[in-house]
């Protein structure tokens, strides 16, 4: 059973949050939590934190099985851009330039790796002869 956690409206350019997001996609949880502690990215402690969220609203489902017998996976994580502050800094001439601060969300999923998929069901097709 997967679990997700968000993160709305974090200050930082959604392009160098995708960055480090790239790096721990489909990676199992300790392989990305170890990859996340070392990253010098501003986003990479932010992402951990999101991570964790999401691995405790797993063990939150699912009380009856430890997180040690689990595989679980970063099934999909993205990055989406969110809102944007924008302000004036003075320009030469009496001039203005525009400076937009950008935010981003993150959406992460975490999901064990035994779970099985299921297949759509197959209909029989009855050929008459």
């Amino acid at each position: 059973m997967e679990a997700v956690a968000k993160l709305n409206n974090f200050p930082t350019s959604p392009r160098k949050a995708r960055l480090v997001a790239d790096l721990i996609r489909g990676k199992k949880v300790s392989q990305a939590l170890g990859i996340l502690s070392h990253q010098p990215q501003a986003a990479a402690p932010i992402l951990k934190k999101v991570l964790m969220s999401a691995v405790a609203n797993w063990q939150e489902k699912n009380t009856e099985i430890t997180i040690d017998d689990a595989e679980l996976v970063v099934k999909t994580i993205f990055v989406d851009s969110g809102r944007m502050l924008k302000r004036l800094r003075p320009a030469p001439q009496g001039r203005a330039h525009r400076i937009r601060k950008r935010s981003h969300h993150v959406t992460l999923v975490v999901d064990n790796v035994a779970t099985p998929v299921e297949a759509p069901a197959e209909e029989e097709v009855k050929t008459e002869e």
